[in-house]
Protein backbone atom coordinates (compact mmCIF):
# COMPACT_ATOMS: atom_id res chain seq x y z
CA UNK A 1 0.00 0.00 0.00
CA UNK A 2 1.31 3.33 -0.99
CA UNK A 3 2.25 6.41 1.66
CA UNK A 4 -0.64 8.67 1.33
CA UNK A 5 -0.47 11.94 0.10
CA UNK A 6 -0.35 14.40 3.00
CA UNK A 7 -1.37 18.20 2.56
CA UNK A 8 0.77 21.00 4.60
CA UNK A 9 -0.91 21.91 7.99
CA UNK A 10 -1.45 25.46 7.02
CA UNK A 11 -2.78 24.66 3.74
CA UNK A 12 -5.38 22.50 5.34
CA UNK A 13 -6.56 24.95 7.63
CA UNK A 14 -6.77 27.88 4.81
CA UNK A 15 -9.00 25.36 2.60
CA UNK A 16 -10.77 23.54 5.23
CA UNK A 17 -12.83 23.22 8.48
CA UNK A 18 -11.69 20.39 10.79
CA UNK A 19 -14.58 19.06 13.23
CA UNK A 20 -13.44 17.27 16.57
CA UNK A 21 -14.93 15.11 18.22
CA UNK A 22 -13.28 12.23 21.03
CA UNK A 23 -14.16 9.73 23.03
CA UNK A 24 -12.18 9.18 26.28
CA UNK A 25 -12.74 5.99 27.96
CA UNK A 26 -11.67 5.70 31.73
CA UNK A 27 -11.07 2.32 33.56
CA UNK A 28 -12.42 2.86 36.81
CA UNK A 29 -10.10 2.15 39.99
CA UNK A 30 -12.68 -0.13 42.07
CA UNK A 31 -11.60 -2.68 44.02
CA UNK A 32 -13.81 -5.20 41.64
CA UNK A 33 -15.33 -5.65 38.17
CA UNK A 34 -18.43 -4.00 36.78
CA UNK A 35 -20.39 -7.16 37.10
CA UNK A 36 -18.53 -9.79 39.34
CA UNK A 37 -16.05 -9.62 42.31
CA UNK A 38 -13.13 -10.15 40.81
CA UNK A 39 -9.87 -8.04 41.85
CA UNK A 40 -8.82 -5.25 39.40
CA UNK A 41 -5.50 -5.34 40.25
CA UNK A 42 -2.98 -4.07 37.35
CA UNK A 43 -0.05 -6.07 36.72
CA UNK A 44 -1.41 -9.32 38.23
CA UNK A 45 0.13 -12.52 36.58
CA UNK A 46 -2.27 -13.74 33.56
CA UNK A 47 -5.79 -14.47 33.52
CA UNK A 48 -5.88 -15.15 37.62
CA UNK A 49 -8.38 -12.58 38.13
CA UNK A 50 -11.19 -14.04 35.82
CA UNK A 51 -14.54 -15.74 37.02
CA UNK A 52 -17.24 -17.90 35.38
CA UNK A 53 -19.48 -13.97 35.52
CA UNK A 54 -16.64 -12.08 33.08
CA UNK A 55 -15.78 -15.09 31.18
CA UNK A 56 -18.95 -15.00 29.98
CA UNK A 57 -19.87 -19.05 31.21
CA UNK A 58 -23.17 -20.09 31.01
CA UNK A 59 -25.33 -20.41 33.65
CA UNK A 60 -23.22 -17.20 35.16
CA UNK A 61 -24.92 -14.18 35.97
CA UNK A 62 -24.28 -9.82 36.20
CA UNK A 63 -24.55 -8.16 39.23
CA UNK A 64 -24.10 -3.84 39.18
CA UNK A 65 -21.26 -2.59 40.79
CA UNK A 66 -22.45 0.45 43.26
CA UNK A 67 -19.14 1.89 43.79
CA UNK A 68 -18.89 1.99 39.70
CA UNK A 69 -22.12 3.37 39.20
CA UNK A 70 -21.26 6.15 41.96
CA UNK A 71 -18.18 6.56 40.52
CA UNK A 72 -20.11 7.68 36.67
CA UNK A 73 -22.59 10.19 38.69
CA UNK A 74 -19.45 12.17 39.98
CA UNK A 75 -17.69 12.18 36.89
CA UNK A 76 -21.19 13.24 34.79
CA UNK A 77 -21.85 15.65 37.66
CA UNK A 78 -18.42 17.20 37.28
CA UNK A 79 -19.19 17.42 33.38
CA UNK A 80 -22.16 19.89 34.33
CA UNK A 81 -23.99 16.82 33.25
CA UNK A 82 -28.29 15.45 33.62
CA UNK A 83 -27.79 12.57 35.79
CA UNK A 84 -30.60 10.18 34.04
CA UNK A 85 -33.22 9.33 36.48
CA UNK A 86 -33.61 6.16 34.81
CA UNK A 87 -31.12 3.69 32.69
CA UNK A 88 -30.47 0.59 31.49
CA UNK A 89 -27.55 -1.80 29.89
CA UNK A 90 -27.92 -3.43 26.63
CA UNK A 91 -25.54 -6.05 24.76
CA UNK A 92 -23.49 -4.86 22.14
CA UNK A 93 -22.83 -7.80 19.93
CA UNK A 94 -19.40 -8.21 18.16
CA UNK A 95 -16.68 -11.00 17.61
CA UNK A 96 -13.38 -10.12 19.03
CA UNK A 97 -10.74 -12.70 20.57
CA UNK A 98 -10.47 -10.55 23.72
CA UNK A 99 -14.31 -10.15 24.75
CA UNK A 100 -15.30 -13.84 26.02
CA UNK A 101 -18.51 -13.15 25.69
CA UNK A 102 -19.08 -11.79 21.96
CA UNK A 103 -20.97 -8.84 23.62
CA UNK A 104 -20.16 -6.08 25.67
CA UNK A 105 -22.55 -5.16 28.31
CA UNK A 106 -22.78 -1.03 28.08
CA UNK A 107 -25.25 1.40 28.02
CA UNK A 108 -26.76 2.49 24.55
CA UNK A 109 -29.55 4.78 24.01
CA UNK A 110 -29.95 5.38 28.11
CA UNK A 111 -26.45 6.28 29.85
CA UNK A 112 -26.24 7.45 32.89
CA UNK A 113 -25.09 10.98 32.19
CA UNK A 114 -25.95 13.27 29.48
CA UNK A 115 -25.52 17.04 28.06
CA UNK A 116 -22.77 18.45 29.51
CA UNK A 117 -19.67 20.95 29.31
CA UNK A 118 -15.87 20.82 29.99
CA UNK A 119 -14.16 24.63 29.57
CA UNK A 120 -11.06 24.14 28.60
CA UNK A 121 -8.12 26.55 28.75
CA UNK A 122 -5.70 27.13 26.21
CA UNK A 123 -2.31 27.95 26.77
CA UNK A 124 -2.66 31.74 25.64
CA UNK A 125 -6.04 31.86 28.02
CA UNK A 126 -8.60 31.15 25.17
CA UNK A 127 -11.37 29.59 26.97
CA UNK A 128 -12.91 26.93 24.42
CA UNK A 129 -16.66 24.87 25.78
CA UNK A 130 -16.39 21.72 24.97
CA UNK A 131 -20.04 19.91 24.90
CA UNK A 132 -20.34 16.72 26.24
CA UNK A 133 -22.82 14.46 24.42
CA UNK A 134 -22.97 11.58 27.00
CA UNK A 135 -20.84 9.63 30.06
CA UNK A 136 -21.98 6.10 30.01
CA UNK A 137 -21.15 2.86 31.68
CA UNK A 138 -19.39 -0.48 30.48
CA UNK A 139 -17.08 -2.80 30.60
CA UNK A 140 -13.54 -3.36 29.48
CA UNK A 141 -12.53 -5.85 26.85
CA UNK A 142 -8.95 -8.53 28.07
CA UNK A 143 -5.87 -7.91 26.55
CA UNK A 144 -4.21 -9.68 23.22
CA UNK A 145 -0.51 -10.42 23.32
CA UNK A 146 0.90 -10.38 20.24
CA UNK A 147 3.77 -12.52 20.17
CA UNK A 148 6.74 -12.41 17.23
CA UNK A 149 7.11 -9.99 14.53
CA UNK A 150 8.61 -6.15 14.58
CA UNK A 151 5.82 -4.35 15.73
CA UNK A 152 3.71 -5.89 18.17
CA UNK A 153 0.43 -5.76 16.79
CA UNK A 154 -0.85 -9.21 14.79
CA UNK A 155 0.53 -8.57 11.69
CA UNK A 156 3.51 -10.20 10.92
CA UNK A 157 2.97 -11.92 14.99
CA UNK A 158 3.48 -15.70 14.95
CA UNK A 159 1.13 -16.08 17.72
CA UNK A 160 -1.29 -14.24 19.90
CA UNK A 161 -2.14 -14.92 23.86
CA UNK A 162 -4.78 -13.48 25.25
CA UNK A 163 -4.97 -12.37 29.31
CA UNK A 164 -9.15 -11.89 30.34
CA UNK A 165 -7.79 -10.14 33.75
CA UNK A 166 -8.79 -7.07 32.19
CA UNK A 167 -12.42 -8.38 30.83
CA UNK A 168 -15.28 -6.79 33.03
CA UNK A 169 -12.95 -3.91 34.28
CA UNK A 170 -15.37 -0.64 34.75
CA UNK A 171 -15.27 1.99 32.20
CA UNK A 172 -16.53 5.32 31.79
CA UNK A 173 -16.83 6.15 28.02
CA UNK A 174 -17.11 10.13 27.92
CA UNK A 175 -18.28 11.41 24.54
CA UNK A 176 -17.82 14.79 23.55
CA UNK A 177 -20.02 16.77 20.75
CA UNK A 178 -18.43 17.66 17.46
CA UNK A 179 -16.08 20.21 18.33
CA UNK A 180 -16.48 22.59 15.50
CA UNK A 181 -14.40 26.09 14.49
CA UNK A 182 -11.37 25.05 16.22
CA UNK A 183 -9.45 26.03 12.66
CA UNK A 184 -5.55 25.77 13.24
CA UNK A 185 -6.18 25.09 16.85
CA UNK A 186 -7.73 21.93 16.39
CA UNK A 187 -4.82 19.48 17.74
CA UNK A 188 -4.53 22.15 20.95
CA UNK A 189 -8.19 21.54 21.91
CA UNK A 190 -7.72 17.87 21.39
CA UNK A 191 -4.68 18.01 23.77
CA UNK A 192 -5.39 20.46 26.20
CA UNK A 193 -9.18 18.65 26.53
CA UNK A 194 -8.27 15.46 27.46
CA UNK A 195 -5.72 17.08 29.57
CA UNK A 196 -8.49 19.10 31.23
CA UNK A 197 -10.59 15.49 31.63
CA UNK A 198 -7.54 13.84 33.07
CA UNK A 199 -6.83 16.45 35.44
CA UNK A 200 -10.64 16.39 36.69
CA UNK A 201 -10.85 12.71 37.03
CA UNK A 202 -8.03 12.11 38.96
CA UNK A 203 -9.38 15.04 41.28
CA UNK A 204 -11.97 12.85 41.87
CA UNK A 205 -10.16 9.91 42.80
CA UNK A 206 -12.16 7.92 40.39
CA UNK A 207 -9.07 6.42 37.95
CA UNK A 208 -5.57 6.80 38.22
CA UNK A 209 -5.84 7.81 34.68
CA UNK A 210 -2.91 6.49 33.80
CA UNK A 211 -2.50 6.70 29.77
CA UNK A 212 0.71 4.53 29.76
CA UNK A 213 -1.36 1.79 31.10
CA UNK A 214 -4.42 2.31 29.59
CA UNK A 215 -6.88 3.21 32.38
CA UNK A 216 -7.49 5.94 29.93
CA UNK A 217 -7.31 6.11 26.41
CA UNK A 218 -8.53 8.37 24.04
CA UNK A 219 -10.25 7.66 19.96
CA UNK A 220 -10.05 11.06 18.19
CA UNK A 221 -12.91 11.45 15.58
CA UNK A 222 -12.21 14.08 12.72
CA UNK A 223 -13.55 15.14 9.25
CA UNK A 224 -13.20 17.69 7.33
CA UNK A 225 -15.08 20.08 5.59
CA UNK A 226 -14.48 23.14 2.81
CA UNK A 227 -13.86 25.99 4.13
CA UNK A 228 -17.57 27.86 5.22
CA UNK A 229 -19.72 25.43 3.45
CA UNK A 230 -21.59 24.09 6.62
CA UNK A 231 -21.29 20.43 5.52
CA UNK A 232 -19.81 17.89 7.36
CA UNK A 233 -16.94 15.56 6.14
CA UNK A 234 -16.88 11.95 6.74
CA UNK A 235 -14.76 11.28 9.56
CA UNK A 236 -11.91 8.56 10.36
CA UNK A 237 -11.79 7.46 13.94
CA UNK A 238 -7.96 6.87 15.24
CA UNK A 239 -8.22 4.45 18.17
CA UNK A 240 -6.74 4.48 21.84
CA UNK A 241 -4.25 7.16 21.41
CA UNK A 242 -2.20 6.75 24.78
CA UNK A 243 -0.58 10.02 25.59
CA UNK A 244 -1.44 14.00 25.65
CA UNK A 245 1.33 14.83 22.89
CA UNK A 246 -0.15 11.61 20.81
CA UNK A 247 -3.50 13.01 20.76
CA UNK A 248 -2.61 16.37 19.51
CA UNK A 249 -0.11 14.10 16.64
CA UNK A 250 -3.12 12.22 15.60
CA UNK A 251 -5.23 15.35 14.81
CA UNK A 252 -2.89 17.15 12.75
CA UNK A 253 -2.09 13.56 10.82
CA UNK A 254 -5.76 13.35 10.62
CA UNK A 255 -6.26 16.61 8.85
CA UNK A 256 -3.38 16.39 6.73
CA UNK A 257 -4.33 12.81 5.47
CA UNK A 258 -7.95 13.32 4.83
CA UNK A 259 -7.42 16.89 2.58
CA UNK A 260 -4.31 14.75 0.81
CA UNK A 261 -7.73 12.16 0.22
CA UNK A 262 -9.91 15.10 -0.51
CA UNK A 263 -7.94 16.90 -2.87
CA UNK A 264 -7.06 14.20 -5.23
CA UNK A 265 -10.72 13.83 -5.76
CA UNK A 266 -11.32 10.25 -3.36
CA UNK A 267 -13.55 9.77 -0.93
CA UNK A 268 -12.92 9.86 2.88
CA UNK A 269 -13.37 5.99 4.21
CA UNK A 270 -15.40 5.90 7.45
CA UNK A 271 -12.97 4.03 9.08
CA UNK A 272 -10.58 3.00 12.25
CA UNK A 273 -7.10 4.01 12.24
CA UNK A 274 -4.71 2.90 14.27
CA UNK A 275 -1.74 5.58 15.73
CA UNK A 276 2.10 4.71 15.03
CA UNK A 277 4.02 6.52 17.98
CA UNK A 278 7.19 6.13 16.49
CA UNK A 279 6.29 7.84 13.10
CA UNK A 280 3.34 9.74 14.16
CA UNK A 281 1.31 8.55 11.60
CA UNK A 282 -1.90 6.51 11.53
CA UNK A 283 -2.83 3.54 9.67
CA UNK A 284 -6.39 1.89 8.64
CA UNK A 285 -7.79 -0.57 11.09
CA UNK A 286 -11.27 -1.90 9.76
CA UNK A 287 -14.38 -0.29 8.28
CA UNK A 288 -16.41 1.76 10.87
CA UNK A 289 -19.46 -0.12 12.12
CA UNK A 290 -22.70 1.45 12.48
CA UNK A 291 -25.37 1.73 15.72
CA UNK A 292 -27.13 -1.21 13.83
CA UNK A 293 -24.15 -3.30 13.08
CA UNK A 294 -23.59 -4.31 16.78
CA UNK A 295 -27.28 -5.62 17.28
CA UNK A 296 -27.87 -3.99 20.36
CA UNK A 297 -30.62 -4.70 22.70
CA UNK A 298 -31.55 -4.63 26.33
CA UNK A 299 -29.10 -7.16 28.67
CA UNK A 300 -32.15 -9.23 30.16
CA UNK A 301 -30.03 -9.96 33.17
CA UNK A 302 -29.14 -6.44 34.79
CA UNK A 303 -32.36 -4.57 36.08
CA UNK A 304 -32.10 -0.64 35.24
CA UNK A 305 -30.49 1.75 37.01
CA UNK A 306 -32.32 4.26 38.93
CA UNK A 307 -30.54 6.63 40.92
CA UNK A 308 -32.73 8.98 43.14
CA UNK A 309 -32.60 12.68 43.27
CA UNK A 310 -31.39 12.18 47.23
CA UNK A 311 -28.58 10.27 45.98
CA UNK A 312 -27.50 12.34 42.93
CA UNK A 313 -27.59 15.47 45.16
CA UNK A 314 -25.60 13.73 47.86
CA UNK A 315 -22.63 12.36 45.43
CA UNK A 316 -22.91 16.12 44.34
CA UNK A 317 -21.93 17.19 48.01
CA UNK A 318 -18.65 14.97 47.87
CA UNK A 319 -17.23 16.71 44.65
CA UNK A 320 -13.86 18.23 45.60
CA UNK A 321 -12.65 21.74 44.17
CA UNK A 322 -12.26 21.63 40.37
CA UNK A 323 -8.42 21.08 39.65
CA UNK A 324 -8.45 24.98 37.28
CA UNK A 325 -9.55 26.63 40.61
CA UNK A 326 -7.80 24.96 42.90
CA UNK A 327 -4.43 25.99 40.77
CA UNK A 328 -5.30 29.49 40.60
CA UNK A 329 -6.12 29.76 44.18
CA UNK A 330 -2.48 28.01 45.07
CA UNK A 331 -1.04 30.28 42.82
CA UNK A 332 -2.90 33.93 44.59
CA UNK A 333 -1.55 32.03 48.02
CA UNK A 334 1.97 31.19 47.19
CA UNK A 335 2.52 34.45 45.16
CA UNK A 336 3.44 32.45 42.01
CA UNK A 337 4.13 34.08 38.60
CA UNK A 338 2.25 32.56 35.42
CA UNK A 339 5.94 31.17 35.07
CA UNK A 340 7.07 29.60 38.01
CA UNK A 341 3.11 27.82 38.33
CA UNK A 342 3.33 26.24 34.49
CA UNK A 343 6.63 25.17 35.23
CA UNK A 344 4.88 23.24 38.57
CA UNK A 345 1.98 22.02 36.29
CA UNK A 346 3.89 21.31 33.19
CA UNK A 347 6.57 19.05 35.82
CA UNK A 348 3.99 17.30 37.68
CA UNK A 349 4.73 18.75 40.91
CA UNK A 350 2.11 21.20 41.38
CA UNK A 351 -0.09 17.91 43.80
CA UNK A 352 3.24 17.09 45.27
CA UNK A 353 3.92 20.46 46.38
CA UNK A 354 0.51 21.45 47.86
CA UNK A 355 0.85 18.51 50.08
CA UNK A 356 4.32 19.06 51.32
CA UNK A 357 2.95 22.25 52.01
CA UNK A 358 -0.30 20.94 53.90
CA UNK A 359 2.36 18.85 56.49
CA UNK A 360 4.16 22.04 57.68
CA UNK A 361 6.14 22.60 54.83
CA UNK A 362 6.71 26.58 53.65
CA UNK A 363 5.78 26.97 50.03
CA UNK A 364 9.10 27.80 48.52
CA UNK A 365 11.22 24.94 50.27
CA UNK A 366 8.75 22.83 49.36
CA UNK A 367 8.90 23.85 45.58
CA UNK A 368 12.56 24.31 45.43
CA UNK A 369 13.07 20.67 45.99
CA UNK A 370 10.12 19.06 44.18
CA UNK A 371 11.40 20.77 40.67
CA UNK A 372 15.30 20.79 41.60
CA UNK A 373 16.92 17.69 43.41
CA UNK A 374 14.12 15.52 43.13
CA UNK A 375 13.25 16.20 39.67
CA UNK A 376 16.55 15.20 38.82
CA UNK A 377 16.23 11.53 40.70
CA UNK A 378 13.08 11.07 38.63
CA UNK A 379 14.61 12.02 35.35
CA UNK A 380 18.06 9.79 36.35
CA UNK A 381 15.22 6.73 37.48
CA UNK A 382 13.45 7.53 34.26
CA UNK A 383 10.20 7.84 36.25
CA UNK A 384 7.54 10.35 36.48
CA UNK A 385 7.48 12.26 39.69
CA UNK A 386 5.09 11.19 41.67
CA UNK A 387 6.76 7.65 40.88
CA UNK A 388 9.81 8.34 43.48
CA UNK A 389 9.67 6.45 46.66
CA UNK A 390 9.28 9.67 48.70
CA UNK A 391 5.59 11.14 50.26
CA UNK A 392 5.47 14.54 50.40
CA UNK A 393 4.95 13.94 54.12
CA UNK A 394 9.04 12.48 54.06
CA UNK A 395 9.90 15.72 52.04
CA UNK A 396 8.42 18.06 54.82
CA UNK A 397 10.42 16.18 57.36
CA UNK A 398 13.44 16.95 55.81
CA UNK A 399 12.89 20.45 55.39
CA UNK A 400 11.68 21.09 59.53
CA UNK A 401 15.11 19.20 59.66
CA UNK A 402 16.89 21.67 58.22
CA UNK A 403 14.78 24.32 59.19
CA UNK A 404 15.26 23.39 62.92
CA UNK A 405 19.51 23.01 62.13
CA UNK A 406 19.76 19.72 62.40
CA UNK A 407 20.50 19.25 59.09
CA UNK A 408 22.27 21.24 55.95
CA UNK A 409 21.31 21.51 52.33
CA UNK A 410 24.30 18.96 51.67
CA UNK A 411 23.12 16.23 53.78
CA UNK A 412 19.46 16.93 53.72
CA UNK A 413 19.97 15.70 50.06
CA UNK A 414 21.67 12.22 51.63
CA UNK A 415 18.81 12.43 53.71
CA UNK A 416 16.54 12.09 50.82
CA UNK A 417 18.65 9.87 49.04
CA UNK A 418 18.65 7.25 51.81
CA UNK A 419 14.37 7.53 51.53
CA UNK A 420 15.10 6.87 48.22
CA UNK A 421 17.04 4.18 48.68
CA UNK A 422 14.51 2.48 50.80
CA UNK A 423 15.97 3.03 53.85
CA UNK A 424 13.57 4.41 56.32
CA UNK A 425 11.76 7.43 57.42
CA UNK A 426 14.47 10.47 57.20
CA UNK A 427 14.71 10.44 61.33
CA UNK A 428 15.73 6.68 60.82
CA UNK A 429 17.91 7.77 57.79
CA UNK A 430 20.02 10.33 60.03
CA UNK A 431 20.19 8.00 62.67
CA UNK A 432 21.61 5.14 60.40
CA UNK A 433 24.31 7.02 58.51
CA UNK A 434 24.95 8.94 61.01
CA UNK A 435 23.72 12.39 59.51
CA UNK A 436 22.91 14.77 61.98
CA UNK A 437 24.83 18.46 61.85
CA UNK A 438 27.70 18.48 64.32
CA UNK A 439 26.68 21.86 66.70
CA UNK A 440 28.62 21.25 69.50
CA UNK A 441 31.24 23.77 70.63
CA UNK A 442 33.58 22.15 71.58
CA UNK A 443 33.94 19.70 68.73
CA UNK A 444 33.78 22.61 66.50
CA UNK A 445 36.30 24.56 68.15
CA UNK A 446 39.17 21.73 67.94
CA UNK A 447 37.96 21.14 64.49
CA UNK A 448 38.28 25.23 64.00
CA UNK A 449 41.92 25.83 65.77
CA UNK A 450 43.53 22.34 63.41
CA UNK A 451 42.52 24.08 60.04
CA UNK A 452 43.54 27.52 61.54
CA UNK A 453 47.05 25.62 62.51
CA UNK A 454 47.40 24.00 59.00
CA UNK A 455 46.84 27.16 56.82
CA UNK A 456 48.97 30.05 59.26
CA UNK A 457 48.80 32.27 56.37
CA UNK A 458 45.03 32.43 56.00
CA UNK A 459 44.47 33.07 59.89
CA UNK A 460 46.74 36.07 59.51
CA UNK A 461 44.31 37.27 57.13
CA UNK A 462 41.99 37.04 59.41
CA UNK A 463 43.20 38.59 62.19
CA UNK A 464 44.76 41.98 59.89
CA UNK A 465 40.52 42.29 59.52
CA UNK A 466 40.41 40.20 55.94
CA UNK A 467 36.85 38.54 57.24
CA UNK A 468 36.44 36.97 53.66
CA UNK A 469 39.26 34.73 54.53
CA UNK A 470 37.35 33.12 56.66
CA UNK A 471 35.71 30.56 53.53
CA UNK A 472 38.72 28.61 53.58
CA UNK A 473 39.02 27.78 56.80
CA UNK A 474 35.28 26.90 56.91
CA UNK A 475 36.08 24.77 53.69
CA UNK A 476 38.48 22.76 55.73
CA UNK A 477 36.15 22.22 58.60
CA UNK A 478 33.68 21.05 56.81
CA UNK A 479 35.94 18.87 55.05
CA UNK A 480 37.11 17.49 57.78
CA UNK A 481 33.45 17.01 59.36
CA UNK A 482 32.37 15.34 56.40
CA UNK A 483 29.73 18.28 55.76
CA UNK A 484 28.42 18.23 59.44
CA UNK A 485 29.41 20.99 60.77
CA UNK A 486 26.97 23.60 61.05
CA UNK A 487 28.81 26.17 58.85
CA UNK A 488 27.38 29.54 60.34
CA UNK A 489 28.64 28.59 63.54
CA UNK A 490 31.58 27.17 62.36
CA UNK A 491 32.42 30.61 60.71
CA UNK A 492 30.92 32.57 63.77
CA UNK A 493 33.85 30.49 66.23
CA UNK A 494 36.85 31.27 63.14
CA UNK A 495 36.17 35.11 64.07
CA UNK A 496 36.07 34.60 67.81
CA UNK A 497 39.52 32.87 67.70
CA UNK A 498 41.39 35.06 65.34
CA UNK A 499 40.45 37.75 67.99
CA UNK A 500 37.53 39.20 65.58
Amino acid sequence: MSAPTLVDFDDVVDRYDPVLGLEVHVELSTNTKMFCGCPTTFGAEPNTQVCPTCLGLPGSLPVVNRAAVEAAIRIGLALNCDIAPWGRFARKNYFYPDMPKNFQTSQYDEPIAVNGHLDVTLEDGTVVRVGIERAHMEEDTGKSLHVGGATGRIHGAEYSLLDYNRAGVPLIEIVTKMIPDTGARAPEVARAYVTALRDLIRSLGVSDVRMDQGSMRCDVNLSLSPKGSGILGTRSETKNVNSLRSVERAVRYEMTRHAGVLDAGEKVVQETRHFQEDTATTRSGRIKETSEDYRYFPEPDLVPIAPSPEWVEELRGTLPELPWERRARIQQEWQLSDAEQRDLVNAGALDLVAATVEAGAPSGEARSWWVSYLAQQANTRGVALDELPITPAQVARVIELVSSGELNNKLARQVVDGVLAGEGEPDEVVAGRGLAVVSDDGALIAAVDEALAAQPDVAEKIRGGKVAAAGAIVGAVMKATRGQADAKRVRELIIERCGG
